[in-house]
Formats: C-alpha cells, structure tokens, sequence
C-alpha cells in the first residue's frame, strides 16, 4: 500500500534522536512491504532558537528533502510563534505546503494518508486528503491531548483536528478514555501501541544487580535530556541524593542527542532506568531499557503502571518513594522472568495498522 506520512517528529541529518517513534513505525511499515514517503513540516526558525527544545536541534539548518532509513524525506518550512497565540495563521502556512507536497511526489500518489501528532501538521495531512481525495488516520502520542485539549490557543483547533480525521489512533487506553470523554466518535477511535523497536543484539532477559548492599557503585540512567522541564530531572537527582545518604555510590547518566544503538547500550551498562517525567505517551524507554535486560523505576505516568512490577511503581512525586523502589528493583531477583506484554511487540502493532488501513482503503 502506498502510504504517505505526515509528521511534525522526524529524524534529521544532524539530530537521529528526533521523532525515533515515529521513523520505528515507517520503518516497519517498509518492511512489511509497503511503499512509504514521509513529509515533515519545520518550523522558520534561526539556528540559537534550537536550544528552546532538544527536538528542534538540527531543524533551523535542515535541507528540504533528503532520505532516511532508505525513504525520501521532504520538510517544507511553515510559521509560528511561540504558544501559537494567533492558530488560523499557523495553520494556513502549514496548509499552503499541500501543492508542494504534490509537486515533491510526482506520479507518486498515496493511497492513504498516516499524520503523527496533530497540532499544527495534520492541517496540511487534512488538505492532502482532500487534495488526493484518500482517507487519513490521525495519531496522538500524548501532547495533543495532554497539553492541547487545555491549551488556551490551540485547544479548539486541536479538537477539530482529531475530528476531522477518518480515523483517530492513540497508542493508550488513557489517551482513547481521554478522546471519549471529549466527545469525540468512539466509533473512530482505536488504540494502537507503539512497538519495541529494540533489535535482536541488544535483546537481553533482565539481570539482577549483584554487589555489596548499600557499599558499592549503581548506574543510573535517566532516559531523557535533562533540558526537557516536562522529564523532571530535578527529582530524579533529589532521588539520587537520597540513595547515596544510604551508603550507595551512584552514577546518573542522561541522555540526550544520540543514535539508538548508542542509547541501547548505555540501557545494556545500567543498573536501573530511573523515570520521573510530569507526562508520557509510554514512555518508550521504560519497554526498551526491559528489553536490554536493565530494571525501570518510574512515577506513575502514561501506561507503566499496566505493566511494570507493582512495587516499580511510585503513584506520587517524592524522592524517598523513588529511592525504596529503586532498592527494591535491586533487590529482585527475577528468578521467574518478566516478559513485555504482546501488545507491545512489531506482530501485533503491524497486525493492527494492516487491519485499519484496509478498512480505512476498503
């Protein structure tokens, strides 16, 4: 099937961490042999505004076509102002981009139509379908929802936005509850997770810790830029204070612009996956730091609390509660195995978007 991609998040020549979600989910879709092109609207911005968000490095500077992972890439320029506080004129400069995106695509033409995030992109994948005359399927990862349905700017247009969509696909049952309950069509809806991505050479079973209790040194990895408020990295420091009080030795690594294999062998070499972040959609790192065999302790925030051990998980934001649960993740012994659920395996993810997108071709 031809599938055209519409995305804010995508990775770029100098910045391959960027939108790794959704190149996962295109990759997947080239390997189970369908014919993807992506577009990939930036923002006009100079090269210093890069530093507001580590998603924008590299965007100031980035060409307007280019490939990655074997599929052509085009990134039309649009503009905004920071918190959008003027919409219709956002929206109309991401919207204007549907001639060139037709022009860029030649005898190409897309037979459906996948937009990752709605504000303000799904504007253009809307006027593409209209354009094309081929039915579009909206995905919300978390912010749409989390932050655009309150939003004092963008929260009428960003619920317009997932209506308009033939198909509106979360990746939680939280976000699918949210959608819901604002009134949006169940009939619509449909929760999709996202995919462990983790290749076959990083797969390991998850190791227990083994050392001198509360003497030796622990590798903590904080599976986020430390620069992204919404990460919280202050309460994951306060944490790792707290657990050097007792006699740990800790280390905290961070992570911020690199390739997966880099950030896959940094989960390899922990000892524990600490997350504190005020919001996620997964969060993806929690599934692939189990998958390289290393324990997560987390706030209870997006879907964790569906599938990591209970005693994993800290319903409040307090560094004390973190730091137990991080001794009780080295304390276990997993002598029983733990798995990651099916639902979050290539199969079935791949086995669900086949069955939407042939209902949404049919």
């Amino acid at each position: 099937m031809r599938i055209l991609v519409v995305s804010l998040l995508y990775p770029l020549p100098t910045n391959s961490a960027r939108g790794t979600f959704v190149a996962d989910q295109v990759q997947s879709f080239v390997n189970d042999g369908h014919d993807v092109r992506v577009v990939n609207p930036l923002p006009r911005m100079l090269r210093y505004q890069e530093a507001r968000r580590s998603t924008l490095t590299g965007a100031a500077k980035a060409p307007k076509k280019f490939e990655h992972g074997g599929v052509s890439v085009f990134a039309p320029r649009y503009s905004a102002l920071p918190n959008h506080p003027w919409p219709s004129l956002t929206a109309r400069s991401v919207r204007k981009h549907a001639k060139s995106v037709e022009s860029w695509l030649g005898e190409w033409k897309p037979e459906v139509i996948v937009c990752h995030t709605l504000w303000p992109v799904a504007a253009l994948a809307n006027a593409l379908s209209l354009r094309f005359k081929v039915p579009w399927a909206a995905v919300v990862h978390g912010y749409d929802f989390d932050v655009g349905l309150t939003h004092e700017n963008i929260s009428k247009v960003t619920h317009n936005l997932a209506s308009s969509a033939d198909r509106l696909v979360v990746v939680s049952e939280r976000l699918q509850d949210i959608a819901i309950q604002s009134g949006m069509d169940s009939k619509k809806v449909t929760a999709i997770p996202c995919h462990c991505a983790v290749e076959d050479e990083w797969l390991k079973p998850l190791k227990p810790w083994n050392g001198r209790w509360r003497k030796d040194r622990i590798d903590i990895l904080f599976p986020a830029d430390p620069r992204r408020p919404e990460k919280n990295h202050l309460l994951a420091l306060q944490t790792g204070e707290i657990l050097e009080a007792r006699g740990w030795i800790v280390g905290m690594t961070t992570l911020k612009i690199q390739p997966r294999p880099i950030v896959w062998d940094r989960m390899l070499v922990a000892d524990l996956t600490l997350i504190t972040s005020k919001r996620e959609s997964g969060p993806l790192v929690a599934r692939e730091s189990i998958a390289c065999g290393t324990p997560v302790v987390s706030v209870d925030v997006g879907d964790v609390g569906t599938y990591l051990p209970e005693a994993h998980v800290v319903s409040e934001y307090d560094a004390v509660a973190l730091a137990d649960a991080c001794e009780a993740a080295l304390k276990e012994r997993w002598m029983e195995g733990f798995t990651l659920p099916q639902s979050f395996s290539e199969a079935y993810f791949l086995e669900q978007w086949n069955r939407l997108l042939e209902e949404l071709v049919a």
